[in-house]
């Protein structure tokens, strides 16, 4: 079509067509891992799954690992977050939901495949760092709850354990969906034991 829109960028520039192409090889790789777990992702399905020539890809990325690492790693910034509204046990229960429906996707399935080898490689290494991260953003934000006297001192890593345990259990299973309602539940309960057995100054 002679409208114009093909004249919009006329030289290559950063950020551009470029960018574009980048990004559906990401998530095209994250939809194939997802589907036939790390082991049985197959570099050369990447540019037909993406739309895009497979020269593309290699010019990208000519290791396939760091294709992975970085499309896995890309995907998973959002899970890495907790809101903080000043409301803990709501904060947690948006966490909880956040987390049973980021592992409904295809990269939670890879995720929670792809940390069950236990054999060291880049693809798993990043994996970790993405729990670690998450486990990060869930410690500070119950330490900013203790901090503002919402919750007694706690051990974070074990409220996170406590919290997060039902949802994989509830996730994996697939029998049904995770509700807000399991939430809240599952976050009043394990607060309300918290706030329950604190040691009293």
């Amino acid at each position: 079509m002679a409208d114009g829109t093909a004249d919009r960028s006329p030289a290559r520039r950063p950020g551009g067509r470029n960018a574009r192409v980048r990004a559906q090889i990401l998530a095209a790789t994250v939809e194939l891992v997802a589907r036939d777990g790390i082991a049985g992702f197959r570099y050369e399905e990447v540019a037909e799954f993406a739309g895009v020539h497979k020269t593309s890809v290699y010019r990208n990325w000519p290791d396939r690992e760091e294709l992975v690492v970085e499309a896995l790693l890309r995907y998973a910034e959002d899970l890495a977050s907790v809101a903080d509204t000043g409301d803990i046990d709501r904060d947690l229960a948006d966490f909880l939901l956040a987390l049973a429906g980021g592992l409904e996707t295809p990269f939670g399935r890879t995720l929670e495949q792809a940390i069950q080898p236990a054999r060291q490689s880049a693809t798993v290494e990043a994996l970790t760092k993405i729990l670690d991260q998450r486990v990060a953003a869930l410690q500070r934000r119950v330490d900013t709850a203790v901090n503002r006297g919402e919750l007694p001192p706690v051990d974070s890593s074990f409220l996170g354990e406590m919290i997060s345990g039902p949802v994989h259990l509830i996730v994996n299973r697939g029998m049904r969906p995770f509700t807000r309602a399991d939430a809240e539940r599952i976050v009043g309960v394990v607060l309300a034991g918290i706030r329950a057995t604190a040691p009293h100054p």
